[in-house]
Formats: C-alpha cells, sequence, structure tokens
C-alpha cells in the first residue's frame, strides 16, 4: 500500500508540473489576388503574401510570480511555400523570458517596440501587411537580432519597452538602442517610439481614439539619417465599423530630405475587411504609392524595385485566417 501511494503521490506531482507549463502551435495564413502596376510597366496580376507565418510559444509557472516563457516565429511565403530572410528559419522571432510583477527580461531577436507603438498601431486594415502596409515609415536606427530588453509592468493603462542591441564586434554593426512606451486607457490610446544606431535614428509620437463606431488615428514620426539628413513623415487613419464591417481610409506623407532632392512621396489607402469570425476575414482594398522625381518608395513583401519618380498601386481581394 506504500508504494501504491508513493507512485500515486509521484503521479500527481508530475501532472501538476505538466498543468504548470504549456506550448502552442500558432500561426496566420494571409493572401490576396492582387492588379499591380509598377512605373511605366504594364499591369500584371499576382498572388500576394501578406506576411504569412508560423508561431510556437511556451510558458512554464516557476512559483512565486515568476514564469519562464520562449516564443519561435517564422515568416513565410503562403503563396509558393517559400520561406522568407534567407537562411534565418526564425527570422521574425527567436527569444527566451522571465517575467514577474517586476516585468519582463527577455533575450533573443524580435520587432522593434519603436514600430508597434506607432506605425504598427494606426495600421488598422491589413495589420501593416504586403503592399497596403505603410512604406513610408522609417526603420532608422531598427536592429531586431541579439537583443537585450526590459518590458515594465502594466501601471494605470502605461507600459513600456527598453532594448539593448549588442552589436558584437562585427564591422559596421554597431550597438543599438530602442525604447517605446504605450498609454491605453478607455477610448484614448497613446505611444511614443524611439530608435538609434550609430548616427542614424528616429522618434515618432502617435495617438488613437475610439469613438463608438469611429476610430481615428495617426503618427508623427522624425527621421535622421547619415547622408540624406532628417525629414518628418506622418500616416492617419480612419476606421467605421457597422456590424462585421470595417470601412478604412490611410494617407501618409514623407517630406523631402534636408539634403535630398524632391524625394518625398505619398501613399493613399482605401479598404473593407468583412470578418467571417474573430479568426477569419476576407477583404479588399485600393492602395498607391505616389513618389515625388526624387523618391523610390516601393510596396512591402515585392520583389519589383521601383526607379526615383516612379509610382505603384494595386488592387487587391484577399483572405486572413488566424490558426
Amino acid at each position: 500500500m506504500k508504494k501504491i501511494a508513493l507512485v500515486a503521490a509521484l503521479a500527481a506531482l508530475s501532472a501538476q508540473a505538466y498543468a504548470q507549463s504549456s506550448v502552442t502551435l500558432w500561426g496566420r495564413i494571409n493572401e490576396s489576388v492582387e492588379s499591380q502596376k509598377f512605373g511605366d510597366n504594364g499591369r500584371k496580376t499576382v498572388v500576394q503574401d501578406n506576411r504569412s507565418r508560423l508561431g510556437v510559444k511556451g510558458s512554464e509557472d516557476l512559483g512565486g510570480g515568476l514564469k519562464a516563457s520562449f516564443a519561435l516565429e517564422h515568416g513565410f511565403n503562403a503563396d509558393n511555400g517559400t520561406t522568407v530572410g534567407g537562411q534565418t528559419f526564425w527570422n521574425r522571432e527567436a527569444s527566451v523570458q522571465l517575467s514577474g510583477d517586476f516585468g519582463a527580461i527577455r533575450l533573443g531577436s524580435w520587432f522593434n517596440g519603436s514600430y508597434f507603438a506607432t506605425a504598427d498601431y494606426v495600421s488598422m486594415h491589413n495589420h501593416d501587411t504586403g503592399t497596403s502596409s505603410d512604406a513610408l515609415y522609417s526603420g532608422a536606427g531598427w536592429t531586431t537580432t541579439n537583443k537585450v530588453g526590459y518590458f515594465t509592468p502594466n501601471i494605470e493603462g502605461f507600459h513600456g519597452e527598453f532594448t539593448v542591441h549588442a552589436g558584437e564586434g562585427n564591422k559596421g554593426d554597431e550597438r543599438a538602442f530602442d525604447a517605446s512606451g504605450n498609454y491605453d486607457q478607455g477610448p484614448l490610446h497613446l505611444g511614443i517610439g524611439y530608435s538609434k544606431q550609430g548616427d542614424n535614428k528616429q522618434y515618432a509620437v502617435r495617438g488613437l481614439y475610439e469613438l463608438g463606431e469611429f476610430t481615428f488615428g495617426g503618427y508623427i514620426q522624425r527621421e535622421d539619417m547619415v547622408g540624406t539628413g532628417s525629414r518628418n513623415i506622418f500616416r492617419l487613419s480612419g476606421m467605421y465599423t457597422l456590424g462585421a464591417s470595417e470601412f478604412h481610409l490611410n494617407y501618409g506623407h514623407a517630406a523631402t530630405s534636408a539634403n535630398g532632392t524632391d524625394d518625398g512621396a505619398d501613399q493613399w489607402t482605401l479598404g473593407y475587411n468583412y470578418n467571417l469570425s474573430k479568426r477569419t476575414k476576407v477583404y479588399g482594398f485600393y492602395t498607391a504609392i505616389n513618389n515625388k522625381s526624387g523618391g523610390a518608395y516601393g510596396p512591402s513583401g515585392v520583389s519589383d524595385v521601383l526607379a526615383k519618380g516612379k509610382d505603384f498601386n494595386s488592387l487587391a481581394v484577399g483572405v486572413r485566417h488566424n490558426f
């Protein structure tokens, strides 16, 4: 009987330990069919991937309010099954984290908090992915690898992220810093972001307000790059919801840089989403990037490169499914 009781006790402890750990496989498939036009080239019809991804995440309760967790995220092209990011398989995130009442400490690689606090937050149409994503936001000072970060706890709606990138002595890869803050309380949402590597840097502020069925948002950014100097960039967005339908309108503008020659651009996006469920939606949009004579901004996620002064536009319908 003692042996049976011992085995039962060990089994109970094992079950308890197992219950305290969890691993989740998740992902997103986001595909569209688009009629695209690059510069003076004729129109072409493409099946366009919009940053599909596959992820694994897990956590373990260590007791005393302390928790260990990890995240692995891989980006791929669902239109042809190929990977993105070259030979880097976990090209979106690979990190480990310890968290508690003090906040969280994270090590590894992940996207910058300064981006999520500003540009991503106001790109409500298609999660800032694909050809309708924000083509004008500046990635000055951006680094995603070899990072150590601290995430504050949520205090009265405020939470922040502070990270340092170690260049590890690699030539041309200097130490970098990224900082961001978010305030979310009721209908008001505010954000600020800053990144710097070497002499390249950017900072931005964001605001978003919910007013019944209407949501209005925008950010303004200051870019300072070696060679081209500084410039201002901004984006405005609006959304109206009606049942399962969402109507979106976005406008962005990049001014001519201090040392540039009419190298600014404008971007317009008109979009519609219909949410079939919390995980699945169908959508359509028209987006256009209009470059000034010296501008060469192009859409995200495509291999074509625009020559200076050439424009891009796309008419698209698509499906996005989260799992």
